[in-house]
């Protein structure tokens, strides 16, 4: 447990560095702190909190740097984020008015918010589409041979998605024939979960072969439809460029850009924080949730109409302002949720 003392000398030090880039010295750190310490005081609770893992000397330098250890401990327990509006923000940034999303087309929204993420953090923003109930309005099966059916899925919207099943026996084709209109006249409308629910108390009341089948197909058509709305959306990548931390180190870019083509990845990074309220911070190094020791993530879930359906984020170097992503972040968050929201 650190004392206030040390306390306030971790605080100083990252927000220093944060500001600065360059490795924070004791004389440096006993201005910055306001404490009348001597130097060698310093010194001695920078030992201990190099100890402890949270600073780190890099290479020769009398300086020390935060640790993701150190940036935890920043974020957990001294880090306050000051109310803020949008037009305050948007002047901090340099804008003369604040920037809207207009509720006209989700995608559109989506586009702009992960826009309006980068431009105001000069990061990455990355936001995922709304998850959308897995609901099918139709389900066909097509006979293939060799013990395979082909399950053809008609969402809601118009969205088809096929899939090809391996069963334990072969089914003809009238066997198919009645198992889709079993499906279309009592399960069309529900939810895939719903589905699974009725289907485990109305078992016993079909032949078992044809209540295999349609387990099957409610699983892998589960399966279809929910890769059917996992998109992310990614603006600003170039910044990263311009970033100390990133631009003299071509391996850390090259597997950053990486990161950022592989959208399976970014969405199991942003995962957690839809089933979390409000903000959280990931940084990188202190888990598997970030993959890289010099990234953090801000992110955000948004709703429409009180129901999480999404999430939102910025993602940039672990040497960050925390304090300001927040606030953009959760800002972004709240203009996202009233723009989709029904009014």
């Amino acid at each position: 447990m650190l004392d206030d003392r040390a306390k306030t000398l971790l605080k100083a030090l990252v927000e220093r560095y944060i500001a600065d880039g360059q490795p924070v010295g004791s004389r440096t750190l006993s201005r910055a702190s306001g404490l009348d310490l001597s130097a060698a005081t310093i010194r001695n609770v920078m030992a201990d909190l190099e100890e402890l893992g949270l600073i780190v000397s890099p290479h020769t330098s009398a300086g020390r740097v935060p640790t993701p250890k150190g940036y935890r401990l920043f974020v957990d327990t001294m880090l306050t984020a000051r109310p803020v509006s949008l037009d305050g923000l948007a002047a901090d940034a340099g804008g003369e008015q604040a920037p809207h999303l207009q509720p006209d087309q989700p995608q559109r929204v989506i586009a702009n918010a992960a826009h309006l993420l980068s431009d105001l953090s000069q990061f990455v923003g990355v936001v995922t589409a709304p998850r959308k109930a897995s609901v099918f309005r139709h389900i066909e099966f097509l006979r293939l041979g060799d013990r395979r059916v082909l399950v053809i899925l008609v969402a809601p919207d118009g969205d088809v998605q096929n899939r090809v099943i391996f069963t334990a026996q072969d089914y003809t084709q009238s066997q198919l024939i009645e198992a889709s209109n079993i499906l279309n006249t009592h399960y069309s409308g529900l939810t895939i979960d719903e589905m699974r629910n009725r289907l485990k108390t109305e078992v016993d009341q079909l032949r078992a072969d044809i209540a295999t089948l349609m387990s099957q197909a409610v699983q892998v058509g589960g399966e279809a439809l929910a890769e059917s709305t996992d998109q992310v959306v990614v603006s600003g990548e170039r910044n990263l460029l311009t970033v100390q931390d990133f631009s003299n180190d071509l391996g850390s870019l090259r597997r950053l850009f990486d990161l950022f083509e592989q959208k399976t990845q970014l969405m199991r990074l942003l995962d957690g924080s839809s089933r979390a309220e409000g903000v959280r911070i990931y940084i990188g190094g202190e888990s598997q949730v970030v993959p890289f020791e010099e990234l953090s993530v801000v992110s955000a879930p948004y709703e429409i109409n009180g129901q999480v359906v999404g999430t939102l984020g910025v993602i940039g170097p672990t040497r960050m302002a925390y304090d300001r992503m927040i606030e953009i972040v959760d800002i972004t968050s709240r203009l996202v949720s009233n723009a989709l929201s029904v009014k």
